[in-house]
């Protein structure tokens, strides 16, 4: 499945490297946030001592910034995208809509939903950008 990104999204990404020495495969922009996939294991240096390099990125594009480490794996990518709530399982069910089973700690609810819904709205988001995954419920 390939992932077309457009002129904003590709200067955004190449803001980001340059800032974070981290390698970003997809950006989805929204008004006031931007949705970067980081490579597997690049994370550390994405987000940089006490989160220096992050903050340093948000600041130069001014807007928010959801880091997302990549996996080859859709419910690893899920649980990635639904970080830092404690998933300890992923589903995935294929039928008439492939959806996301997501087993998430009870005390975590709610940071796996996010203020407004945001988190698990751009879980949603990329989950069917990176595997077709039509929609995510948490269990």
């Amino acid at each position: 499945m390939g992932i077309t990104l457009d002129g904003d999204a590709l200067q955004f990404i190449a803001t980001f490297e340059a800032v974070t020495g981290a390698d970003a495969s997809d950006c989805v922009v929204e008004d006031d946030r931007l949705l970067l996939v980081v490579a597997p294991g690049d994370m550390p240096d994405a987000i940089g001592p006490g989160g220096a390099h992050v903050r340093e990125f948000e600041e130069q594009v001014g807007r928010e910034v959801k880091l997302v480490e990549d996996s080859d794996d859709p419910a690893d990518f899920v649980a990635n995208a639904l970080a830092p709530a404690a998933v300890y399982n992923v589903t995935i069910s294929e039928g008439d809509e492939t959806v996301a089973y997501v087993e998430v700690a009870q005390e975590d609810h709610g940071v796996a939903i996010g203020r407004g819904g945001r988190t698990i709205e751009a879980a949603r988001t990329l989950a069917g950008r990176h595997f077709d995954i039509d929609d995510i419920q948490l269990t």
